[in-house]
C-alpha cells in the first residue's frame, strides 16, 4: 500500500511540474472538454452512482451522507457549469500581484505561484471530485483524490473522464489521481507522503478532519464543524429576518453552513420568535430554547440542555437564546462559534459595522443567508472546500485560495553593502 501511494505521489510530482509551465489555453481545453463529456457520459454517471447509493443504503447510510452521496440531474449539472466557470477564469499562476521600489534600484514584486501537489481526503462527496480536480489543475497544481469508499464506483467513473479531458488537451494524466482503493491504509500513508504531497484537504465529517490532522506532517486546510450563527438586532426588518432565518437553516440543514443557533436581541423576541415559530415549526424544525425564548416558540420547542450549544445538528434542529444585546451576542459566538459563518439582522449600521470586524469567521454577513457561505455563491466558482484555519486560507477556497506568492526580485547589478 504505501509503496502504491508513494507511486502516485511521485507521478503528481512530476505533473506538478509540467502544470506549473502549461499554458493557460490547455487548461481551459481541458475544462471544457470534460464539461462536454460529462454530459455525453450522464447514462454511464448515474449508473455509477445507482451502484453507490444502493449499496449504502442497504448499508444504513445516514440520510445526510445519503444526501450528499447522490447524484441527481441538477449536481450533474451543476459540475458541467463548474467546469465551463473555471475555465473561464483568470489564470493566477505567474501574474504578479503587486511591485514596489527599494532604494537601491531594486524592483521587487509577489508572484502567484502553484502550491504543488494537493491531496484531497474526502467522504460521500462525489462532486468533490470534478470540483477539486478543475480547481487545482486551475491553479497550477497536481491532485491526488482520496474518496470515500461508499462513493468508489461514482468517483471512479469521474476520475476517467478527467483523464480523457487532460489527454485531450496534452495535460499530463497524473495531473489528477484518484486513489483505487478503499483501504484505511491509504489515508494513513498519504499523511506521511510529505517529499511528494504539499498540504492535504480533508472534506468530510468532524472525525475524519480531526483523523487526518493529527496524522498528518505536512500542512492541512480543514475546518472540523460549521456551528452558524445568527443574531437578531432589536431593530431588525422582522419579515426580512424571517425568510433569511428560514433559508439558512431549512434549505439544506445537513451542510456546513446551515444555521444552528438563533441569538435574539431581549427587544425583539416577543415580535420575532411567535412568527418564527410557525413559519420554521411547519417546515418541521424543533427549537431548543433557553427559559426566555421557551414560553415563546411553539409545540415544537423543547429545553435547551447545555450540549446543545456549540452543536452541529446536521438535521432541523436549532437552538434559540434570547440575549441582552450586541455584546452579549459577539461573546456567545467567541464561546461557541468555530470559525465558519455567523450573520447578523440588523437596520442599525453602526451594529452591524461592529459585527463585521468583531465576529471571528470565515464569512461574516449582514441581512443575508449563512447559505451563501460557499465558494460559488461568493463567485469563485466552484469550491475545494471551506478553511477555518487562518494560514493559509480562511474561507472558501477557490482557484486564488490554491496558490500562494513568492517573492521575484529585479536588479541592475545592485550588492548588498
Amino acid at each position: 500500500m504505501i509503496q502504491e501511494i508513494a507511486r502516485i505521489g511521485e507521478r503528481a510530482k512530476a505533473a506538478a511540474r509540467a502544470l506549473s509551465k502549461s499554458a493557460p489555453r490547455d487548461k481551459t481545453a481541458a475544462f471544457n472538454r470534460l464539461a462536454e463529456i460529462i454530459s455525453l457520459r450522464e447514462a454511464d454517471i448515474f449508473a455509477a452512482n445507482r451502484k453507490d447509493v444502493e449499496a449504502a443504503g442497504a448499508a444504513g447510510l445516514d440520510a445526510s451522507r445519503l444526501n450528499r452521496l447522490t447524484l441527481t440531474p441538477a449536481v450533474l449539472e451543476e459540475m458541467r457549469t463548474a467546469c465551463l466557470h473555471v475555465a473561464g477564469l483568470p489564470d493566477p499562476v505567474g501574474v504578479t500581484e503587486s511591485q514596489w521600489q527599494r532604494p537601491n534600484g531594486l524592483l521587487v514584486g509577489r508572484m502567484r505561484v502553484p502550491l504543488g501537489v494537493v491531496a484531497m481526503i474526502y467522504e460521500a462527496r462525489p462532486n468533490v471530485t470534478i470540483d477539486a480536480a478543475i480547481l487545482c489543475i486551475k491553479a497550477g497544481n497536481a491532485v491526488i483524490l482520496r474518496g470515500g469508499s461508499e462513493a468508489l464506483h461514482t468517483n471512479m467513473a469521474l476520475a476517467r473522464l478527467l483523464g480523457e479531458a487532460l489527454t485531450f488537451a496534452g495535460l499530463p494524466a497524473g495531473a489528477a489521481q484518484l486513489v483505487p482503493t478503499t483501504d484505511r491504509a491509504a489515508v494513513t500513508a498519504m499523511c506521511k507522503l510529505d517529499g511528494y504531497i504539499d498540504v492535504i484537504i480533508p472534506r468530510g465529517g468532524e472525525g475524519l478532519v480531526r483523523a487526518v490532522t493529527e496524522a498528518a506532517v505536512m500542512p492541512v486546510l480543514k475546518h472540523f464543524v460549521g456551528v452558524c450563527h445568527a443574531y437578531i438586532d432589536a431593530d431588525a426588518n422582522v419579515q426580512q429576518t424571517l425568510e433569511i432565518v428560514f433559508n439558512s437553516k431549512v434549505q439544506r440543514p445537513g451542510v456546513c453552513n446551515a444555521l444552528e443557533c438563533l441569538l435574539v436581541h431581549k427587544d425583539i423576541a416577543a415580535r420575532f420568535l411567535p412568527p418564527a415559530s410557525e413559519k420554521l415549526g411547519n417546515a418541521g424544525v424543533e427549537f431548543r430554547a433557553c427559559p426566555k425564548s421557551l414560553p415563546l416558540l411553539g409545540p415544537t420547542a423543547t429545553a435547551l440542555e447545555p450540549q446543545d450549544l456549540g452543536r452541529e445538528f446536521h438535521d432541523l434542529i436549532l437552538a434559540v437564546l434570547v440575549v441582552d444585546g450586541l455584546d452579549a451576542a459577539l461573546d456567545h459566538i467567541a464561546n461557541f462559534g468555530s470559525n465558519h459563518t455567523e450573520i447578523i439582522c440588523t437596520a442599525n449600521l453602526d451594529n452591524a459595522r461592529r459585527f463585521l470586524r468583531e465576529a471571528d469567521a470565515s464569512m461574516v454577513g449582514i441581512n443575508a443567508s449563512s447559505r451563501f457561505n460557499d465558494g460559488g455563491q461568493l463567485g469563485l466558482g466552484a469550491e475545494i472546500g471551506i478553511s477555518t484555519s487562518k494560514l493559509h486560507a480562511y474561507g472558501p477556497m477557490g482557484v486564488q485560495e490554491l496558490t500562494t506568492t513568492k517573492f521575484v526580485v529585479m536588479g541592475q547589478g545592485q550588492v548588498r553593502e
